[in-house]
């Protein structure tokens, strides 16, 4: 999450209310996300007198709390482990892709490839057929979680 897009996002949507400080700090919460929301209902009573404050508190949270992405390359040391199921490891996988944000598309989808164990049928049908873009791979990917689940 981009605080100041967030942030800007909010004040754009209450740009009518902009002016009435109270009512831009009772809304504020329905905005954010679950971690931040537990975040907000502990802030201490009367901490806060105007939206410009709740915003810097904001700010000050989001900036302590945030996580350093991940490199592109981190993609490269994801395997699928020894009996893990195909289910597990793409959960995995998109954990962290996310984590890395926006990029090549094509690395992604060949990373993911390149994970998967080498006498996999579906890493050979990745390598004969690679995925145009991201959705077909995932398209792929569900149907062949489907095949292994009623393998089990």
């Amino acid at each position: 999450m981009d605080l100041v897009e967030h942030v800007s996002h909010y004040i754009q949507m209450m740009s009518l209310h902009a002016h009435n400080d109270t009512l831009m700090c009772k809304v504020f919460p329905s905005s954010l996300g679950p971690t931040a929301l537990r975040w907000f209902n502990g802030l201490r009573k009367g901490l806060i007198r105007s939206f410009a404050k709740l915003i810097q508190e904001f700010g000050v949270r989001f900036i302590t709390s945030s996580r350093v992405p991940q490199p592109v390359d981190a993609l490269l040391s994801m395997q699928m482990e020894s009996g893990e199921t195909l289910r597990n490891y793409t959960s995995r996988y998109w954990e962290l892709c996310n984590e890395i944000g926006g990029g090549n598309e094509k690395i992604a989808a060949n990373t993911f490839r390149l994970g998967l164990p080498e006498d996999s049928e579906f890493r050979e049908s990745l390598t004969r057929r690679p995925p145009e873009d991201m959705r077909q791979l995932m398209r792929r990917i569900e149907e062949y979680k489907r095949l292994e689940d009623d393998r089990l």
